[in-house]
């Protein structure tokens, strides 16, 4: 799980349109002189999600246009697949290295390693803080126990993790909803189908790592839909 400068991430076309759209117009915080918003943006590269990662191939170049600047956020970028690859970018800025990043990642075989993903989080915010750790996934094959532990210790840290989960296999909603609820974060599935839904989603976890819970708030009562259920589930 080494930090690659090089590393090329992708994402479905639902997480790209909803991640960028939003950071595009999240709270500047940082341009107000405060510490900028840092925010973890981790997904599932395994095989099982390779159909809802392929739709989002000839969107992406046209999405990434779309995003100027990050709005206040630092953003790393996770994902997981195959045999044991979890792999992090570094901390960045700008829509141009988030392309480069974002591309060229295809999905492998392979079993689910949330754990890394929160262990990442909790390293990178004792380095320096993490506002929101969000995960995008569809599967849970770990040990429940071990993942609520790391998510209590997020929980502590001041991490919110937000969970979204694409399907309906209840094992896996159960895990994702602990993991939120352990964190101090928000769970919410969505419908795989609807780019809409994750893209709105996303983009108010954005808003709140930017701009904090009143941003959050603000954000909800302007968009509706989903959004409302992830802010009425923080702490």
């Amino acid at each position: 799980m080494a930090k690659d400068p090089k590393l090329p991430q992708s994402a479905s076309a639902s997480e790209v349109e909803a991640f960028l759209r939003k950071v595009s117009a999240a709270p500047a915080r940082g341009a107000a002189g405060g510490a900028r918003g840092r925010l973890i943006f981790a997904m599932d590269a395994t095989a099982s999600r390779e159909p809802t990662w392929d739709r989002a191939s000839h969107l992406q170049a046209e999405m990434f246009k779309e995003t100027e600047a990050l709005g206040g956020l630092e953003v790393q970028l996770m994902y997981y697949r195959g045999f044991g690859e979890c792999r992090a970018s570094r901390w960045v800025a700008n829509s141009g290295e988030l392309l480069r990043f974002m591309t060229g990642v295809f999905c492998l075989a392979g079993r689910t390693q949330i754990g890394k993903v929160l262990k990442r989080a909790i390293k990178e915010t004792r380095e320096k803080k993490v506002s929101a750790l969000v995960f995008v996934g569809d599967a849970m094959e770990e040990d429940i126990d071990h993942l609520g532990h790391l998510a209590g210790e997020l929980g502590l840290l001041g991490v919110p993790c937000f969970m979204f989960h694409e399907g309906d296999d209840p094992v896996s909603r159960n895990a994702f909803q602990q993991v939120a609820r352990l964190s101090g974060g928000a769970f919410c599935n969505f419908d795989s189908a609807s780019a809409r839904q994750l893209r709105d989603l996303l983009s108010a976890v954005a808003v709140f790592a930017a701009g904090g819970r009143p941003a959050l708030a603000d954000y909800g009562k302007r968009t509706g839909g989903l959004v409302p259920q992830i802010t009425h589930q923080l702490k």
